[in-house]
C-alpha cells in the first residue's frame, strides 16, 4: 500500500459556508484528535478501501503530513508528551498509567495560551500520566469536560479547543465483545456506510480467513463512524460562523490499536495521520501552502511550541520541540527520536529513530515478543483467534514471528515496506544506514540522559523525593554513560557478550548489574548452561530487580527450588513494581504450575494497581484457568 498515493475516488462532501467572522489578530485553533489509528487505514493516505470522506476533504484542502509520529505507542505516554511538550524518557512518564511527578515549572502548554488571552477547552480526555493530575488539568484548561467547547468564551475571545473522539479506540476495534461493537458502532452507521468483511486488504502479518476479516472490519467501521463525527463537529463550527477564522489540526494519538500496532515500538505503533487546515485569512502562516502534501518530519513535542507561538507567546525553556508555522518557524528536523515502554501489565523498553524513509528500533527487552501478554489485548477476540491459530500451526513464518522473541534491532524501509515485513538489520546492503541510525540513537539517549534506562521500581523511589526529570540532570547521581554501556549489550546474543554481562554483574552500580542480568535474560539458553553458579549467586543481590530477574532465569533454566520460592515472595510484595516484574517473568516460563496458587492469591488481594491484577489474569488465562475474555478489572 502506497501511503503517499491519493485514493482512487475522493468523495466530496460540501461543507456549509457560515457567516464571515471578523478578522482576529490571533487565530482560533481547533484540535480534532482521534485514537489508535495509523495512516494505512485512511483514504487520503492511499487506502482505497477506507471510507473517510471528511478527513480526506480536510487533507485535500489543507496540509497532509506523511511523516508525523507519536512520541509513544500507547495513549497516556503519548498524551504526556503532547501536554508537556517533553519526551517521556526525560520526564519519566513513559510507562502507561503511571503517577510520577514533573517539575512545577513544566505546565500543561494550554496554560501559556491562557496567558495570551485564549479560552482553552478540552472535550474531554486527559490521561496525562502525571502526578497531581487534577491540579495540572485545572491550571491548563478553562474547562475540561464532556460539555467543553468554544461556545462559553467571551465575545471575540480567541479559543483553543480540543475534541477527542474515541470511536476508533482499541475498545471499539478489538477489546470489547463483538455484540458490544455491533451496538455501539455498526448500529450508528447506515447500511450503505458499512464496510463488509471482504471489502479491504488484510495486513500480511494476519492470517487471511473469515474470522480474522470479521475482526479487522471493526477497524474500518470504527474509523468510518469517527469520520462522521468529525463532519458533525465541523458543521457546528460552520454554523457558529467560525470556520473562516479557525486553524484546524487533525491527528491520531498513536498507531493502530490492533495486535502489533499499539504498544509496539515500530512504525505501525508510532506513525499517525496528521493534517493542518488553514482558513483563507491565515493561509500565510502555512510554510507549505495549502492543498499540499509534505514529508517534513513532525512529532508530538512539536505541538506545544507551535501552539504557543501561534498564540503570540514566548517559549518556556523546557520546550525542545520545533515551532512549525509562521515566518519564524524552526529548522527542519533530520531525525525524530521516539520511545515505547510499559503498556499496562506488558513491560518493555524500545528506543527508535526515524528519518521518514527508514525506522530503526532498538529492543532492550527482546525476550518479550511483539504480541506479548497485555490483558487489555488478550480479552479481544482477534488476539484470542491469533493464539488459537498459532496453537493449531496455521500461521506462516511472518505471522508466527509476532509470538517469538524479537531481534535486538529492527530496521524497516517504511517507504517501500509499509507493513514492516522485512527486517533489514542483518542485510549487508543496508549496513551503512543501520550504523548511522544506531549512532544517532545512541547520541540522543546520552544527550537526553534517558531516565527510563532505570527500572520502574527505581523511578518510583526517585519520585518520593524529587522528579525523574530533575534527577537525570544530576551527574553524580546518574552516570548515564556507564549505564547505557551496560544496557547496549542487552539483546546482543552470543558467548562473548554473555561473558561481558557476567563480568558486569560484579559492578558496584546496581543499575549496571540490573542491565547485566536483563541482558543475560535475552541470551540463548545454550550460552547460559555454564553460567549456573553466577546466576544463582545473583539471586542474592541486594537490588531487587537483579534478584528477581536472576530468580526467573534460575527457575526456567535449572528448576532451582530457591528461585521458585523467591519468585513467590516477590509476587506478593507490597511494592507493585516488583510484583509486576515477577509476574511478567512468570508469563514466559515453561513450567507455570508451581505458581498457580500464589498468583490466584495475588489476584484476590484488594489492590488498586490494575497492572498486577492484569498480569495475574494473563497468567491464569494462559493455563486455561480463567476465561480468555475476563477483564482485568473483574
Amino acid at each position: 500500500m502506497n501511503l503517499t498515493k491519493p485514493p482512487r475516488i475522493l468523495l466530496w462532501i460540501p461543507l456549509l459556508v457560515g457567516s464571515t467572522a471578523w478578522a482576529q489578530p490571533k487565530p482560533n485553533i481547533l484540535w480534532i484528535t482521534i485514537e489508535d489509528t495509523s495512516p494505512q487505514f485512511i483514504g487520503c493516505y492511499g487506502n482505497e478501501d477506507a471510507r473517510t470522506p471528511v478527513i480526506d476533504r480536510l487533507a485535500g484542502e489543507g496540509v497532509r503530513f506523511t511523516n508525523a509520529f507519536s512520541t509513544g505507542t500507547v495513549c497516556s505516554p503519548s498524551r504526556s508528551a503532547i501536554i508537556t511538550g517533553v519526551k517521556t524518557y526525560k520526564t519519566g512518564t513513559g510507562n502507561h498509567r503511571s503517577n510520577y511527578p514533573v517539575p512545577e515549572s513544566i505546565k500543561g502548554f494550554p496554560y501559556y495560551l491562557k496567558s495570551e488571552g485564549y479560552y482553552t477547552t478540552n472535550n474531554s480526555k486527559t490521561d496525562y500520566n502525571v502526578a497531581r493530575a487534577k491540579d495540572f488539568i485545572k491550571e491548563a484548561w478553562h474547562e475540561s469536560s464532556g460539555k467543553a467547547g468554544w461556545w462559553n468564551r467571551q465575545p471575540g475571545q480567541p479559543f483553543f479547543a480540543v475534541f477527542n473522539l474515541v470511536d476508533s479506540h482499541q475498545s471499539r476495534t478489538m477489546t470489547e465483545s463483538y455484540a458490544w461493537y455491533e451496538q455501539h458502532v455498526l448500529e450508528h452507521l447506515e447500511e450503505a456506510e458499512r464496510i463488509g468483511n471482504d471489502d479491504f486488504e488484510m495486513p500480511p502479518f494476519y492470517n487471511d480467513n473469515p474470522e480474522m476479516r470479521r475482526q479487522m472490519a471493526r477497524v474500518y467501521n470504527s474509523i468510518k463512524l469517527t469520520d462522521n463525527k468529525i463532519g458533525a463537529l465541523l458543521t457546528r463550527l460552520e454554523k457558529d460562523g467560525l470556520r473562516d477564522s479557525t486553524i484546524i489540526f487533525f491527528y491520531a494519538d498513536h498507531g493502530e490499536g490492533i495486535p502489533r500496532g499499539k504498544t509496539n515500538g515500530i512504525n505501525l505503533g508510532y506513525r499517525v495521520p496528521f493534517v493542518v487546515w488553514f482558513p483563507e485569512m491565515y493561509k500565510d502562516l502555512s510554510p507549505w501552502g495549502t492543498g499540499v502534501v509534505t514529508d517534513e518530519l513532525v512529532d508530538f513535542t512539536d505541538l506545544a511550541p507551535t501552539m504557543i507561538r501561534l498564540a503570540g507567546g514566548e517559549l518556556p525553556a523546557h520546550l525542545e520541540g520545533r515551532s512549525l508555522l509562521g515566518a519564524d518557524r524552526s529548522e527542519k528536523a533530520d531525525y525524530l527520536y521516539l520511545s515505547s515502554d510499559r503498556s499496562d501489565n506488558g513491560i518493555d523498553k524500545v528506543r527508535t529513530v526515524t528519518d521518514g524513509k527508514f525506522v530503526y528500533s532498538r529492543n532492550f527487552m527482546p525476550f518479550m515478543p511483539e504480541a506479548r501478554y497485555i490483558r487489555y489485548m488478550e480479552i479481544g477476540e482477534i488476539k484470542q483467534q491469533m493464539r488459537k491459530e498459532l496453537a493449531e500451526n496455521k500461521l506462516n513464518d511472518l505471522q508466527q514471528s509476532l509470538f517469538a522473541e524479537r531481534s535486538a534491532e529492527f530496521l524497516y524501509d517504511i517507504e517501500n515496506d509499509s507493513w514492516e515485513t522485512n527486517n533489514l538489520a542483518t542485510d549487508p546492503d543496508f549496513k551503512p544506514i543501520l550504523e548511522q541510525m544506531r549512532s544517532q540513537l545512541k547520541m540522543e539517549i546520552l544527550r537526553a540522559r534517558d531516565v527510563l534506562l532505570l527500572p520502574e521500581y527505581e523511578i518510583g523511589l526517585i519520585s518520593e523525593t524529587t522528579t525523574p526529570y530533575e534527577f537525570r540532570l544530576k551527574d553524580q547521581n546518574y552516570p548515564v554513560e556507564e549505564i547505557y554501556k551496560a544496557s547496549s549489550l542487552s539483546g546482543i546474543r552470543g558467548k562473548k557478550v554473555s561473558r561481558q554481562q557476567l563480568k558486569l554483574l560484579q559492578s558496584d552500580n546496581k543499575i549496571v548489574r540490573y542491565w547485566a542480568m536483563l541482558g543475560l535474560r535475552s541470551q540463548r539458553p545454550e550460552y547460559l548452561r555454564a553460567c549456573e553458579p553466577e546466576i544463582v549467586q545473583a539471586m542474592k543481590d541486594s537490588y531487587p530487580p537483579v534478584a528477581i530477574t536472576a530468580s526467573a532465569m534460575a527457575f526456567q533454566l535449572f528448576q532451582n527450588e530457591a528461585a521458585e520460592n523467591q519468585l513467590k515472595q516477590f509476587c506478593v510484595s507490597d511494592n507493585m513494581d516488583l510484583a509486576l516484574m515477577s509476574l511478567n517473568y512468570l508469563l514466559y516460563v515453561d513450567n507455570k504450575q508451581p505458581f498457580v496458587e500464589v498468583v490466584k492469591a495475588v489476584r484476590e488481594k484488594k489492590i488498586s494497581i490494575y497492572n498486577v491484577k492484569a498480569a495475574c489474569a494473563d497468567f491464569l488465562g494462559s493455563l486455561g484457568l480463567l476465561p480468555n475474555n475476563t477483564d482485568f478489572r473483574q
